[in-house]
């Protein structure tokens, strides 16, 4: 009966054994083949996503936006030119030429740094508009960036008028010294 037992106990482990040998399965997956359509699909990495027109869009408002209310440059430049004509104006100037040179070259400045960031935001906008005809064939832009980009167009028009109306006199010209 002890061997009997015996023979019983190594046949279980025996039996044991070969279940757990017989039911372990290998965990790898099957690989598929991936379909040649697939390979030929651009990723996300390769399609545009329009980041870049959007902040062109943004970056031509934002200097349309410029123009009309002023830039540090322009300051720094009209107090420059200023003190120029503070400078060079001779005491026994007459008051038009000291109008002038004082103020009116300075005013001058000031419109011409507006024009330039008005027209910088106008080729920005025009450009950003203008992209889509030279982008991949069928893709749209979205429409928040068209209507940012007109505006910065629309204010980059306003700003160069009136830059060019300062610049002119026609605008809040110098008051005659008469």
């Amino acid at each position: 009966m002890a061997t009997n037992a015996v023979d019983e106990t190594e046949a279980t482990q025996a039996t044991t054994d070969e279940k757990a040998v017989d039911t372990t399965k290998s965990d790898e997956v099957p690989q598929t083949e991936v379909p040649a359509a697939a390979e030929d699909a651009p990723t996300k990495e390769e399609s545009p996503s329009g980041v870049g027109q959007g902040a062109a869009a943004v970056v031509s408002a934002a200097l349309g936006v410029v123009s009309l209310t002023g830039s540090w440059i322009g300051t720094v430049a009209s107090a420059r030119q200023n003190l120029v004509g503070q400078l060079e104006t001779a005491q026994n100037a007459g008051v038009a030429q000291q109008i002038q040179a004082v103020y009116g070259d300075a005013w001058q400045t000031t419109a011409l740094w507006g024009g330039l960031f008005a027209l910088i935001a106008l080729v920005v906008g025009v450009a950003t508009l203008a992209r889509p005809a030279f982008g991949t064939p069928g893709r749209i832009q979205a429409s928040w960036i068209k209507s940012v980009a007109w505006a910065g167009v629309a204010l980059g028009v306003i700003g160069l008028l009136l830059a060019v109306l300062k610049y002119t006199g026609v605008l809040l010209g110098l008051p005659s010294a008469s």
